[in-house]
């Protein structure tokens, strides 16, 4: 084997084992911290017990005379200074700074004694958290708190030079403040970006429901263009076919048969807009093209044949886009279907069409019905037609013809297009 290889193969390994382990110590914390939230003095209780179990370990085994300046103390004294030193850390997450004032008595009376008890060292606790959870500016005094009793020790008890004693309780003290500003500035870094992760759904799920808002908004607008015109020519075809039927039969059948075709046109239209909104992913819609200029000559016809004249004048050559196109047939059909509605009997319409270049149109579609604000309708009708105009920054006007004119005027201009 090649040695590079033989020393590629205990790293992959090493990495192998280590990753797992990782996700294990992860795993672990994560139930800690999780179980902490839930019972944060049940938590305490655990830990100040172990650290005032440490402090009567190191009493009752007489370990602090190892390092003690004077081990000629009251046993009283060592107990009551082990306890003062390890107790009040009960209240180090809520109280840190209380704590540490708390603390006070017992560090300079430990220091004075010369007993040097190493739960001295428990401040270092108190200081962690105040990094962690206080102002910064409170570590400035906190260094004072934890200083003041070692020049004591210092001065009362020297033992080799002053340095050895402040120095380490320095370091000590830079490192407690270091860990808790670290763990403080990866708490924050961490919350901000759940909070921005948070964020960010809110504004997806707002996104998706406008867009949904929006959709839903055009499906409408379809159905009725779709449904509300065809409804109306059959209706038309209705009526005339009741009135023929007493005298001309077969103008009845034209009718009936003019129903059946409108009817059949409506029913497919629909269910096309129907197939759009089925989530199925293994079954595609099947579309079929919308609605263009071409097809306003078949949607004139069935309006004639509905009984109602239409006359036409086109000016220029159409040359739209398919969206300009689907937005002029609209606004035709619902232009007549209004007609249909509310102009009442011997009514006429007219459809003006001027093309210009650059996709530039106007299309003005008149009748000569009772005029006047159209009653009865949905409230869909001129909203949708001034709704596709406005996409392509066109103007939409609509209402009675002017004095001594009768009937009604819908006036649609869209203008050149716009290079992008």
């Amino acid at each position: 084997m090649d040695p590079v290889t033989e020393e590629r193969t205990p790293r992959v390994a090493e990495e192998r084992v280590t990753e797992p382990l990782t996700e294990y110590v992860q795993r672990v914390t994560r139930r800690v911290r999780a179980f902490d939230r839930r019972h944060p003095l049940l938590w305490d209780l655990h830990l100040t017990g172990f650290w005032v179990t440490a402090a009567l370990i190191d009493y009752l085994g007489d370990g602090w005379r190892n390092i003690a300046r004077d081990t000629d103390l009251p046993g009283g004294l060592v107990l009551a200074l082990s306890l003062g030193l390890s107790v009040p850390l009960l209240w180090r997450r809520s109280h840190p700074r209380t704590v540490l004032l708390a603390l006070i008595p017992f560090t300079l009376a430990n220091a004075w004694s010369g007993a040097v008890l190493q739960a001295a060292l428990l401040q270092m606790l108190v200081v962690f958290h105040i990094a962690l959870r206080r102002p910064h500016r409170s570590l400035w005094w906190a260094v004072a708190v934890v200083l003041a009793p070692v020049v004591v020790t210092a001065v009362r008890h020297p033992q080799g030079s002053p340095d050895q004693d402040v120095l380490p309780a320095l370091l000590s003290f830079v490192s407690a403040a270091a860990i808790g500003i670290t763990v403080r500035t990866r708490r924050n870094h961490t919350e901000a970006l759940e909070d921005r992760a948070h964020r960010l759904e809110i504004e997806r799920d707002q996104q998706a429901r406008l867009s949904a808002a929006a959709e839903r908004a055009r499906i409408a607008r379809e159905m009725h263009d779709i449904i509300g015109h065809n409804l109306s020519v059959i209706t038309g075809l209705a009526d005339g076919g009741r009135y023929a039927a007493r005298k001309s039969p077969d103008r009845a059948a034209d009718a009936l048969n003019a129903i059946s075709t409108t009817s059949r046109q409506a029913l497919t239209e629909l269910r096309r807009l129907l197939d759009v909104l089925r989530e199925e992913e293994e079954q595609e819609a099947a579309l079929s093209p919308q609605p263009a200029l071409a097809d306003l000559d078949h949607l004139i016809e069935g309006v004639r044949g509905a009984g109602l004249p239409v006359r036409t004048t086109v000016h220029g050559t159409p040359t739209l886009p398919p969206g300009r196109q689907l937005t002029v047939y609209r606004v035709v059909q619902e232009a007549l279907t209004n007609t249909f509605k509310h102009a009442g009997p011997d009514a006429t319409s007219t459809i003006e069409m001027s093309y210009g270049d650059g996709g530039a149109v106007t299309v003005t579609v008149t009748d000569t019905g009772r005029g006047g604000e159209p009653n009865g309708t949905d409230g869909r009708g001129l909203p949708g037609m001034r709704e596709r105009t406005s996409l392509y920054g066109g103007t939409l006007e609509a209402g009675p013809r002017p004095h001594p004119e009768r009937g009604w005027r819908v006036s649609l201009h869209l203008p050149k297009e716009t290079p992008q």
